[in-house]
């Protein structure tokens, strides 16, 4: 049997009971390690599942399936992914050549940032599509990301923006030289993805993201307990301001807060508001939601 287990979003003690007897029945064990990121070691997982873990890069998954499902429709073998399985193409794809392989699959589900987004107050039946957002070049500045959230805001639905992971990334010059010699990691934060809304809005000039009238909630290590968590919300222009180490740790992610506003939502997410005052008067003036 090939298992496909999602890891939840904070620490070892996240996974299910279901997911943790597949583990321990599993010859092999694979950590997938560059869609997200755990708050913690690896050798804290392998303590507690008292299993060694396989790293299992972007090469490997992508790349080199017949080796992670080797012998699988005869022995349990196990991927570990951070968060949801289905939370990237990535699993869904190597799911696939299982099956083409007349390979068993069971995928154990967990909690990802798709259903703890709902953190910050916003309803999570209110949201529309979600998506990504990678780090700008100097040559290279993909703004296909704005006609999803245009299409959100057309429809009054918040948007979960995805903000950008680099793990084992070449340079051009390296991956053009064939040399395989990786640059640090990099996570993007919360600026910096405000700071390419902006100036995509000052490209594109639609108004749909104003930085002074548009609402935005960013989250930091959701799931992760109050020592690690963080959900900051304000204008953009709020957003970009605030002190950068306000936002924590990474893994962030961003809500662009959609017109068809509850006035539960505004109550609940008032309490992380950089200025409660202009979070309330920006959804009772800009987004028309009806505040007492």
């Amino acid at each position: 049997m090939f298992y496909v287990i999602g890891l939840g979003l904070s620490d070892e003690k996240d996974i299910t009971i279901r997911g943790l007897e597949a583990i321990k029945s599993s010859t092999r064990v694979y950590l997938e390690a560059y869609t997200s990121i755990l708050m913690i070691e690896k050798e804290r997982l392998e303590a507690f599942y008292e299993k060694t873990l396989i790293l299992a890069d972007r090469d490997m998954v992508e790349t080199q399936s017949d080796e992670i499902l080797e012998n699988a429709a005869t022995e349990d073998v196990s991927l570990l992914v951070v968060g949801d399985p289905f939370g990237a193409t990535t699993h869904t794809d190597i799911i696939l050549r299982a099956r083409a392989l007349k390979i068993p699959t069971r995928v154990i589900h967990n909690a990802s940032i798709m259903n703890a987004m709902g953190a910050c107050g916003l309803q999570l039946y209110n949201f529309g599509q979600t998506v990504s957002l990678v780090f700008f070049t100097e040559s290279w500045k993909p703004d296909s990301f704005y006609d999803r959230i245009k299409e959100n805001v057309g429809l009054g639905m918040h948007t979960l923006v995805l903000l950008d992971i680099k793990v084992k990334e070449q340079s051009e010059e390296n991956l053009a030289r064939g040399r395989k010699i990786y640059e640090p990691p990099r996570y993007m934060s919360i600026p910096t993805a405000v700071a390419q809304l902006i100036e995509t809005e000052g490209t594109r000039q639609e108004g749909i993201l104003n930085p002074d009238t548009t609402l935005a909630i960013a989250l930091s290590r959701v799931g992760g307990g109050v020592e690690n968590e963080r959900i900051v919300a304000g204008t953009l222009r709020e957003l970009l301001t605030y002190p950068a180490e306000g936002y924590g740790e990474p893994l962030h992610s961003l809500v662009i807060v959609g017109k068809r506003l509850h006035h539960l939502e505004v109550d609940y997410a008032e309490a992380y508001a950089i200025n409660g005052k202009s979070w309330r008067d920006t959804a009772k003036d800009v987004y028309q939601c009806a505040l007492d």
